[in-house]
């Protein structure tokens, strides 16, 4: 919760990643708050209180995980309306002349996310979905120490400068408002 605040304020994609790992660790342990608090937060160097407030936003997120139906995959509502919203930002980009180092970034990474989707995208995937999708697994195979090829290391430098633009877009566009025409 306390991580998820700070990237949420100085970068979208980050705090993304970041909740798509925190719906992960909810499932692994089995949506259970006991074991959260158990397994988990009790690890941490935080006060009583600090940790109660944890243990709430985690419940929270159980809740929401069971009502919503995405115990198991998926992710959360509010997860997925912050991609709609870099989805919507990213065409908005691509469409104005404005941003001429902006499509240059898109049509640099365009054909890893061919190449992505060629091996099992969902078809209704969106275009920044498989790139966070990319760099989301990533993560995880770094996280287990298995090995990353040097062609996946090189399509995910070019993926992450891509989201990287694209989320310090939407920090100016909340903070400043950007001018699409």
């Amino acid at each position: 919760m306390f991580v998820s605040q700070e990237l949420r304020k100085r970068n979208i994609a980050e705090y993304l990643l970041y909740m798509w790992q925190v719906e992960d660790t909810i499932r692994a342990f089995d949506c259970s708050l006991a074991r959260i608090r158990r397994e988990y937060i009790d690890r941490f160097d935080y006060t009583d209180e600090q940790k109660e407030e944890l243990a709430d936003w985690y419940g929270n997120l159980i809740r929401m995980m069971n009502q919503e139906g995405c115990r198991q995959q998926g992710h959360l509502q509010i997860n997925r309306t912050t991609l709609q919203l870099l989805t919507e930002l990213h065409l908005q980009l691509l469409a104005s002349p404005k941003f001429p180092f902006y499509n240059t970034a898109y049509y640099k990474v365009l054909p890893f996310i061919v190449e992505l989707r060629n091996r099992g995208a969902r078809k209704d995937e969106g275009e920044i979905e498989t790139c966070l999708n990319a760099l989301y697994g990533v993560m995880m195979l770094r996280l287990q120490k298995r090995e990353v090829t040097p062609n996946t290391e090189h399509a995910v430098r070019e993926i992450s400068t891509f989201i990287g633009m694209l989320s310090d877009y939407y920090l100016k566009d909340k903070e400043e408002g950007l001018k699409f025409e």
